[in-house]
């Protein structure tokens, strides 16, 4: 007589799909959403004969993950490639050799001579162009530089700079004790003048002065500075008043001659 077969065993109940790959640029809405729970890709019976059903899922839902993924961040991409063609230039060109654009005449009386080659390099780059140029001032009785000017100009060809140059430049004295910040009208969109005296009537002391200037996203700095360690009449250095003319009569110069 021949044994009874056994009973089958009953199927083991599927498995569940794994939640989505967590994106980058968002969250689940409250209350759940389409990542929340298994949704309608949840398995109510056994998975088909042949198939597989758990892990054809977890397919699904890597992919699902990978589009939400790549659509954002192709949003992100286009949003940030649309600011290039934005830019708000002016015209400007960040010279190659700032030293050999820049006009600084206005000082040549008061220095005459220079102490070594000036120091200028550049970037070129797809966010921002900048030309930076230093020059050392000397007088015709001096050994050694007497004053010092550094120049600068950033091209912003992705992001609009003016908010942050105005925090930066309008509130220097919010971070910065001792230094006069004066708007300058008449120079680019918006200037900001920054000086400082230390001298007095004592026999040592510095003098300081920055022109900052943002004209659409083009932001430009010129900056003397100079510093007395004993007196002496044929080194003094020129007034506060003097310097701050000389900036901004050779910063308009300099930014005419490039513009395009």
């Amino acid at each position: 007589m021949s044994t009874p077969p056994k009973p089958s065993q009953p199927p083991e109940p599927p498995e569940q799909p794994p939640p989505a790959p967590p994106s980058a640029y968002s969250y689940p809405p409250p209350g759940g959403g389409p990542y929340a729970s298994p949704g309608p890709y949840a398995a109510t019976s056994a998975p088909p004969p042949g198939g597989s059903g758990g892990a054809g899922r977890a397919v699904l839902w890597a992919a699902v993950g990978a589009v939400v993924a790549s659509a954002a961040w192709a949003v992100a991409f286009l949003a940030l490639d649309a600011g290039k063609d934005d830019a708000d230039l002016r015209g400007y060109t960040a010279a190659a050799n700032l030293c050999g654009k820049a006009d600084h005449s206005s000082f040549d009386d008061e220095y005459p001579d220079d102490s070594g080659s000036p120091t200028h390099n550049s970037l070129k780059d797809t966010a921002l162009d900048q030309s930076y140029c230093s020059l050392n001032l000397k007088k015709t009785t001096s050994s050694y530089a007497d004053a010092y000017l550094t120049l600068q100009l950033d091209l912003h060809k992705r992001t609009d700079p003016g908010p942050e140059f105005r925090a930066v430049w309008k509130k220097y004295g919010d971070l910065h004790d001792g230094y006069d910040v004066d708007t300058v009208d008449g120079i680019g969109d918006e200037a900001y003048l920054v000086s400082q005296d230390t001298t007095g009537d004592t026999t040592s002391g510095s003098r300081y002065a920055t022109l900052a200037v943002r004209d659409g996203w083009m932001t430009w700095t010129m900056t003397y500075s100079s510093y007395l360690t004993s007196y002496d009449e044929d080194k003094d250095p020129p007034e506060l008043d003097e310097v701050t003319d000389w900036l901004k009569t050779d910063t308009e110069s300099t930014l005419e001659a490039l513009r395009d």
